[in-house]
C-alpha cells in the first residue's frame, strides 16, 4: 500500500463526504446501507464491509473455511457461501459458489427498491430531457432504427437473438424497425445525438453519457425468467493466485479494467476500492484496460493480467460459452450488490404515439417461456425512472468526478 501523500489526502477527503451521507447511494450499493432484496445483502451483506467504512476493509485476516489444501486461508468451501452474508472480510470463494447460489444477479426487490428511494433530484448531470411543447419539433420517422449496445458476441447471433422484439415493436408502432450495431458505447451515444437513431439498448456505464448528450431517456429494465435484475461488480482473480486473498493485493499484481465508461468494468471500482479498501485506481496500481470484460475474463484466465473488476454476468457468459473455461478457474475477492442492467431508451423528441407503443412492446408483453426469454435471460420489462435506479452509477460517476463529454466514453 502507498504512503498517504497530499494526493490521497483529497481522496480522503471525497471518501468520508460518501461515508457522511452526502452520497448515501454509493453505500447501498456496496452493501452498507441495507435495504436488499432477497440476495442483495440486506444489512450490509452483498459486500459484507460494515466495518469496512471505517478501517478500509482487514482483508488480510485469514478465515477458518475450508481451504481444500489451497495456500490461500481465506479460500472457502462453495457448500458454505451464504447469498445473505457472503463475509467477504473473511472468505474468498470460487466462482463455483456464485454460479450455484445464482449470485451474478440480484431480485426484482432490488429493483423495487431502487426505484422507490426518496431522490429529489439527478445525482449528477441533467436529468432527461422532456418532449418539446411545439410539436413540429417531434420525429415521427418511417423507420425507427434501433441502436444496439456493443456486445461481447457476434453481431450476427444478437440480431438474430433480439428479432422478435424488433417485430414486436413493428406490431405495436405500426412502422419498420431496422437494428443498427456498433462497436463501442460512444457510438452508441452518437446515434442517438445524430438522431440517426430513435431507440435502443446503452449499457449501464452509459446511460448518463446517452441522457446528457444523446438525448436519451431510459424507460425500462429487464427482469430474468427466474425473477433475478441486474448484475454486481466481482473482483476476480485466478484460482491458483494464494497470495491475492482481497482488493487490498491488487496494487501488487496486473490489474485488468475494461474501458473507461464501463460501470462495473472501471467507474464502480474506481470508487468502491478507493472507498472500502483505501486502493485507488490510477494512483495505486496502474490501470490496463483490457477492452471488455471479454477480454479480461480472458487474459485473467491464461495470465496476461493476475486480477481485476468484471461484470459478474458477463463473465458467467463467457464461461457457459467456452469449453476450455470452467467457474473454478476463477476466484472471486470480492462483489458488490446488484447494478441496474442497461436500460431501453428513446430518443426525448421522438413523436408521443411511437414511444406509447415502443414502451407497449416492451412492459406489456409477457416473454416468459419463449425463445426469446430463453435466448436473452428477459422476461419482461418493467418501467423505471432514471433518477431513483440510476442514481447509484451518477453517484460513483460523480465521485470519480466525471464529466459527460463525448471524449470520455
Amino acid at each position: 500500500m502507498v504512503e498517504h501523500t497530499g494526493e490521497r489526502t483529497e481522496t480522503s477527503s471525497r471518501r468520508r463526504f460518501i461515508l457522511a451521507g452526502g452520497a448515501v447511494g454509493i453505500a447501498g450499493v456496496a452493501g452498507c446501507t441495507g435495504g436488499g432484496g432477497d440476495g442483495a445483502g440486506g444489512d450490509g451483506a452483498g459486500a459484507g464491509l460494515e466495518s469496512s467504512s471505517e478501517d478500509g476493509g482487514d482483508g488480510s485476516d485469514g478465515g477458518d473455511g475450508d481451504d481444500g489444501g489451497s495456500g490461500d486461508p481465506m479460500l472457502t468451501d462453495a457448500s458454505e457461501f451464504d447469498p445473505a452474508e457472503p463475509n467477504w472480510e473473511e472468505n474468498n470463494y470460487l466462482m463455483t459458489a456464485i454460479a450455484e447460489n445464482d449470485y451474478f444477479q440480484g431480485s426484482s426487490t432490488d429493483l423495487e427498491n431502487m426505484q422507490n428511494r426518496d431522490i429529489d433530484e439527478v445525482a449528477h448531470g441533467e436529468p432527461p430531457r422532456e418532449l418539446p411543447e411545439d410539436e413540429s419539433d417531434w420525429v415521427d420517422p418511417d423507420e425507427l432504427v434501433f441502436v444496439d449496445k456493443p456486445g461481447e458476441s457476434g453481431e450476427a447471433q444478437f440480431q438474430e437473438t433480439i428479432q422478435p422484439m424488433l417485430d414486436r415493436i413493428e406490431e405495436t408502432t405500426g412502422r419498420s424497425v431496422r437494428w443498427q450495431p456498433v462497436d463501442s458505447n460512444a457510438a452508441s451515444v452518437e446515434a442517438l445525438r445524430s438522431g440517426r437513431a430513435h431507440l435502443g439498448n446503452v449499457s449501464t456505464g452509459t446511460t448518463a453519457f446517452a441522457v446528457n448528450l444523446g438525448g436519451a431517456v431510459p424507460f425500462a429494465d429487464p427482469i430474468s425468467p427466474t425473477g433475478q435484475f441486474g448484475y454486481r461488480l466481482l473482483a476476480i482473480t485466478r484460482a491458483d493466485m494464494d497470495e491475492i486473498q482481497s482488493v487490498e493485493d491488487f496494487p501488487d499484481y496486473d490489474v485488468a479494467h475494461t474501458e473507461p465508461a464501463s460501470n462495473s468494468g472501471n467507474q464502480a471500482p474506481s470508487a468502491l476500492f478507493d472507498q472500502y479498501f483505501d486502493v485507488t485506481p490510477g494512483e495505486d496500481y496502474e490501470v490496463e484496460f483490457s477492452g471488455g470484460h471479454d477480454q479480461s475474463g480472458r487474459g485473467i484466465s491464461v495470465g496476461d493480467y493476475d486480477c481485476g473488476p468484471i461484470c459478474s454476468t458477463c463473465v458467467d457468459d463467457l464461461i457457459q460459452a467456452n469449453d476450455d473455461m470452467d467457474y473454478d478457474d476463477f476466484k472471486v475477492v470480492w462483489a458488490s450488490n446488484p447494478f441496474p442492467p442497461g436500460p431501453v431508451v428513446h430518443r426525448y423528441n421522438l413523436h408521443p404515439d411511437l414511444v406509447e407503443g415502443i414502451k407497449e412492446a416492451y412492459i406489456e408483453t409477457d416473454w416468459t417461456g419463449t425463445d426469446y426469454a430463453e435466448a436473452t435471460g428477459e422476461a419482461e420489462y418493467v418501467p423505471i425512472d432514471y433518477k431513483t435506479v440510476f442514481n447509484d452509477i451518477m453517484v460513483i460517476q460523480r465521485y470519480n468526478g466525471v464529466e459527460y463529454e463525448s471524449g470520455n466514453l
